[in-house]
């Protein structure tokens, strides 16, 4: 069996039905004696440019070793379904399972700012705060 990567791209008016098109698309890896070794969603994203009119897209990417009638049946299933717009299949030398620069770049963003929606306060706020309570004192 080969390794593969999947980045497909679901119409953002279709984002509802995304995690039953990735149970689908499992299922079919699964059933033929395959592996996912890596499973992301992205959500919806800006596209670099517009597609069919359309300029945001749900992102889905799925690092799979699988046989090529699964490999078959998947290609088979992008392209007749009208909520993909558009599906990038690359095949890999060995299991990639670390996580994706996208996925890292966002759990770096989420660790720097705490995880939580507060407003952070600035350097000179908390400067003129401690002088005003050594004023005080």
């Amino acid at each position: 069996m080969r390794h593969y990567e999947i980045v497909f791209m679901v119409h953002p008016d279709q984002s509802e039905q995304v995690p039953a098109m990735i149970e689908r698309y499992t299922s079919v890896i699964t059933e033929d004696g395959g592996k996912v070794h890596r499973l992301e969603d992205w959500g919806r994203r800006h596209l670099a440019y517009p597609i069919n009119k359309i300029h945001k897209a749900h992102y889905v990417l799925m690092n799979v070793e699988c046989s090529q009638a699964a490999m078959d049946e998947l290609t088979h299933n992008f392209r007749f379904n009208d909520a993909i717009i558009r599906d990038l299949i690359l095949r890999r030398d060995e299991a990639v399972t670390d996580m994706s620069p996208m996925k890292a770049a966002e759990s770096r963003e989420d660790r720097r700012s705490g995880g939580d929606d507060r407003p952070r306060r600035s350097a000179d706020s908390e400067d003129r705060q401690s002088a005003s309570q050594d004023e005080e004192e």
